[in-house]
């Protein structure tokens, strides 16, 4: 047996050499290893941004209900483990690595009939399913990769919910150049009879979710923000209120993000449509949603140092909207991007709707990292542009341009690191952070 570094080595190396497949593939693949995705009830859940956090919700929720949990995400910040967590802890190293033997097995097999491999996350999807089969769960929440009408997780056919969260422009280049198609692509997870949840705060996605339901002869569950009444935000966490067609119902989350309660909003809808068919308790779903634990989403890594992993247009603005709520003074942001982003927006729109003393952009060691030279250019151009007069510094290497931006931090200032989960990954390594999960 290969050991967890060479497992490892391995599974890094298969974007290198495979692309992504027809959901075919991802069939017959799964076919072999026994539908492992057939033993559990499934809530599948897409979405442009808060896909994580409301999985993370919807898992405690059924956890907090006494119920066996999988819960399957990405991508992962620190281990690959973290993608698989069942009852609320990411799972054992030893399971891992015999759950991918298991799969690594059928992936000959199918070499040796010409069958190509598997991309890297359908591969990874695989060995979540080995993992929560072997674990024998009872509900699995699993959160699409990119898209969803063609991502490997739509191979569920009979989920118990579908789930959509907020839709904004992302990977135009594969999913389409304006919100419909973007939200045709999402809409791609509904399935007969299935019903489903969705954030209904974008009409025009919200109307390409309506209209797919209703060929299905899906129940709608459209969840809005003008619904969404949040009662007290303390910086670290928020009592809020949604008001559905029944009644009012209150929580609280420990997020001090005010974009959490809209994520939160949507998972609480789920959590209702589940509640009489599956037995969840109105204590087990306040309980699970102010239990919830999600790293990287506005969380407070030290004093007064927040990790968030805004990655898009959209999710930039829900970052400022939380920056504005948490610091009342200029602050100090620590930045970097990936390259199929609009980075030059959501330059545009850190300069146009921030506050900061000191920008600090640095390049993260994945081989779509952007050059930090190429982001501080960016960031320039922009601050010409709106007449801004501020210091923006780079520095190549994560872990000193970190180490820069809290020497540069003054005392009871906040410093924000922002732009990519894989700059948060590396963050989370270089603090320790994960380890509190």
């Amino acid at each position: 047996m290969r050991t967890y570094e060479e497992i490892i080595e391995a599974i890094a190396e298969i974007p290198k050499f495979t692309t992504k497949h027809p959901l075919a593939h991802t069939k017959a693949f799964l076919e072999r290893l026994g539908n492992p995705q057939n033993q559990f009830k499934v809530i599948h859940v897409a979405g442009s941004n808060g896909k994580g956090s409301v999985c993370a919700c919807i898992a405690s929720v059924l956890g907090k209900s006494g119920k066996r949990t999988g819960l399957f995400i990405s991508p992962h910040l620190v281990d690959i483990e973290e993608r698989f967590v069942i009852d609320g802890k990411q799972c054992a190293r030893e399971d891992f690595v015999q759950a991918v033997e298991i799969v690594q097995s059928v992936v000959k097999q199918m070499e040796q009939e010409g069958i190509p491999h598997p991309s890297y996350f359908e591969y990874l999807f695989a060995v979540g399913m080995v993992i929560f089969q072997k674990k024998n769960v009872e509900y699995a929440v699993l959160e699409t990769g990119l898209g969803g009408r063609l991502d490997a997780t739509n191979v569920i056919e009979h989920p118990l919910l579908t789930v959509i969260t907020s839709i904004s422009l992302e990977h135009t280049e594969i999913l389409g150049d304006t919100i419909e198609k973007i939200a045709a692509e999402k809409a791609g997870i509904l399935k007969p009879g299935v019903p489903i949840v969705y954030d209904a705060s974008n009409e025009k996605a919200a109307e390409v979710i309506k209209q797919r339901a209703e060929q299905l002869n899906c129940k709608r569950f459209p969840v809005y923000p003008e619904k969404i009444k949040i009662l007290l935000n303390t910086g670290k966490k928020i009592d809020f209120s949604y008001e559905s067609r029944y009644d009012v119902t209150e929580v609280q989350i420990p997020f001090g993000a005010p974009y959490q309660a809209r994520n939160a909003a949507v998972a609480l809808m789920a959590a209702n449509c589940l509640q009489e068919t599956e037995n969840i308790s109105n204590e087990a779903i306040r309980e699970g949603m102010c239990k919830v634990q999600w790293k990287g989403r506005m969380q407070e890594a030290q004093e007064d140092i927040y990790f968030d992993g805004a990655h898009n247009a959209d999710g930039i603005q829900c970052f400022l909207q939380a920056v504005k709520e948490i610091s009342k003074e200029p602050a100090i942001l620590l930045f970097s991007m990936v390259q199929e982003k609009d980075y030059n927006k959501a330059i545009r729109e850190l300069l146009t709707d921030g506050k900061w003393e000191k920008i600090f952009v640095t390049t993260i060691s994945d081989a779509r990292g952007i050059p930090a030279k190429k982001l501080k250019q960016v960031f320039e151009q922009e601050a010409l542009a709106t007449n801004q007069n501020i210091q923006i510094t780079e520095i190549d290497y994560v872990e000193k341009a970190f180490a820069e931006a809290v020497k540069a931090k003054k005392k009871g200032q906040k410093l924000f690191c922002a732009g990519s989960l894989y700059l948060i990954g590396e963050l989370e390594q270089l603090t320790g952070g994960m380890k509190d999960a």
